[in-house]
């Protein structure tokens, strides 16, 4: 379970000082799948950043199963990124010169996996999201559609417990969208929690609940409203 505990998170732009995250508390249980909404600017990637140990908050506390992220050291902090959280974004974050199975083999390589259940590991879930046929191709040679599905299969490398998700439909068109969603509602029904960030009403719509985040203050959002 997350929990955000009067989570605040500000910093300074241009001499004046702005408040990204203004006293958040929020909880995520296990299992949860969560969307998170809100105009641009309104502090979404923020939220996301905080939760997978990647920004510690000005003021407040963060928490995954009990355990205070930001009173880890960094070490540890990556170590539980590594073995917990999987992250999913727009831009893909592939490296260009690596081939698809390469790619969904990094997280394997550094958890120090043996080279060649790396390349079992990885070709299995490329099979996973229908890219058994591409695992040599470089990312260049693929579709967008083709490069988020392998970085869906990176994410899981590691059997993580949480999926982090940052506008991942952002740059697909709709049946694109609707295909790499419905790989996420498949892991979701792996029993992950998975937080995601979106400002696609047709994407949010696949979350059990979402939260709406304006100025920097979530708010839940009814289902009806939500619709």
């Amino acid at each position: 379970m997350y929990q955000l505990q009067s989570v605040t998170q500000t910093y300074e732009r241009r001499g004046n000082v702005v408040t990204a995250l203004d006293t958040c508390d929020l909880e995520i249980p296990d299992g949860d799948f969560v969307a998170i909404v809100g105009p641009s600017g309104s502090g979404k990637t923020t939220l996301l950043s905080v939760l997978g140990g990647m920004m510690a908050p000005t003021s407040g506390d963060v928490l995954l199963d009990g355990e205070s992220l930001y009173d880890l050291s960094i070490d540890q902090r990556t170590r539980l990124r590594g073995e917990k959280i999987g992250f999913v974004f727009q831009s893909f974050n592939l490296v260009t010169w690596m081939s698809a199975c390469e790619n969904v083999q990094i997280p394997l390589m550094l958890s120090g996996k043996l080279a060649s259940d790396q390349r079992a590991r990885a070709l299995e879930l490329l099979d996973r999201v229908g890219l058994s046929d591409r695992a040599d191709h470089l990312p260049s040679e693929l579709s967008q559609g083709q490069q988020q599905r392998v970085a869906l299969a990176r994410t899981l490398a590691n059997d993580p417990q949480v999926i982090l998700a940052d506008e991942p439909t952002g740059n697909l068109d709709a049946d694109t969208r609707q295909q790499v969603m419905s790989y996420l509602a498949e892991f979701h029904n792996d029993g992950r929690t998975i937080v995601m960030v979106t400002h696609d009403a047709d994407t949010a719509a696949f979350a059990k609940r979402t939260i709406r985040l304006v100025s920097g203050v979530t708010d839940e959002v009814a289902m009806a409203d939500a619709a």
